[in-house]
């Protein structure tokens, strides 16, 4: 049977001193003698006793809880933007609620008002890929609580934002196919509503007519989805052409690594039959066999900036101040699934 949770009433009957005075010494406040906070400490362990954070959080109005809310936790880039987001966030004496939506709009807005109710004092959220509005957003931002968005943008919601340069990491990528020889360069895109895949749409197309090649829609193909089952189907579809793609830049390197599945089904060489560039640089595209060609960006640096411009907007609420939007730089990087120059 489990035994009543220790208060500071116990740790003062026990000391034969008053509650105020156990409270001050646990937190080291400098009117009360060293003895007297061992001893307060002492006993407050040996009792099990943990503070009521909810209570000193209604005293201070802050919960010292920060929302972050993802489309999914368990790929390396969601991953590594949460731990640049908790590096910053923990030392700051801030606690963090993780939630992932599953790419689900409904999820998004039920976790929203949830993390209302709670009263954290701030999110950071990259969007579903199903969020086709954000008044859920808007309405979040009327109760003053400070809003970062990060990797997809959410165009018309004024609020801070940190970003990657989509479209120059896909433009870097399909300039390179195109100098390498590559002619019929094929493009495997996401969800159209998504910011991200409308920005790497446009990397590619205008990349296709800085070199005066033809734009031809049957080598443009979108999934519903961002996993490896997602981009089978259309790789496929790709490669059975009678005029096949010697190329495909990918949405991702879920979808890039799709599509090497796909040209190995049909028994073509890559990169000799098929170059293929992926985006994201995941740490498992280097070990494929050929090595995934793949946009890199820094997504450690792009969680510990957005954790650093909201714990900024906390401390100063002033609407007036005028909203961030970072864009990060992507990079090229060539391994053995494209052709070298």
């Amino acid at each position: 049977m489990s035994e009543p949770r220790a208060t500071l009433k116990d740790i003062a009957t026990k000391l034969n001193i008053s509650i105020s005075t156990v409270s001050r010494a646990l937190n080291d406040h400098p009117a009360i003698n060293q003895r007297t906070k061992r001893k307060v400490k002492s006993t407050a362990k040996k009792l099990n006793y943990y503070p009521n954070l909810l209570a000193l959080n209604l005293l201070q109005k802050k919960s010292h809880i920060i929302g972050v809310v993802v489309p999914e936790i368990t790929s390396h880039f969601f991953s590594s933007v949460i731990t640049g987001i908790q590096d910053i966030l923990r030392p700051s004496n801030y606690n963090i609620i993780i939630c992932q939506s599953e790419e689900s709009y409904t999820e998004e807005v039920e976790i929203l008002e949830n993390l209302m109710r709670v009263g954290v004092d701030g999110i950071l959220v990259s969007p579903s890929s199903s969020t086709k509005n954000f008044d859920h957003l808007r309405r979040f931002k009327k109760t003053g609580i400070p809003i970062v968005v990060f990797d997809r943008d959410c165009p018309g919601l004024e609020v801070d934002k940190v970003l990657v340069d989509d479209y120059d990491g896909a433009f870097q990528a399909v300039d390179y196919l195109v100098k390498s020889g590559c002619k019929r360069i094929a493009h495997i895109g996401g969800p159209l509503n998504l910011s991200t895949t409308k920005h790497r749409l446009n990397g590619y197309l205008d990349a296709l007519k800085q070199h005066d090649i033809p734009i031809d829609k049957k080598y443009i193909k979108h999934v519903k989805g961002f996993t490896h089952e997602d981009g089978i189907k259309p790789a496929k579809a790709l490669l059975k052409l009678e005029n096949k793609p010697d190329a495909i830049f990918a949405v991702n390197d879920c979808i890039a690594i799709s599509a090497m599945h796909a040209a190995k089904m049909l028994n073509l060489k890559i990169p000799e039959e098929i170059s293929i560039i992926g985006f994201d640089d995941e740490p498992h595209s280097s070990y494929f066999t050929p090595g995934l060609s793949t946009i890199w960006q820094p997504v450690y640096s792009m969680g510990m900036l957005s954790a650093r411009i909201l714990l900024k907007r906390i401390d100063n609420k002033d609407e007036k101040q005028k909203l961030r939007e970072e864009i990060f730089k992507p990079e090229l990087v060539i391994r053995a699934s494209s052709k070298k120059m």
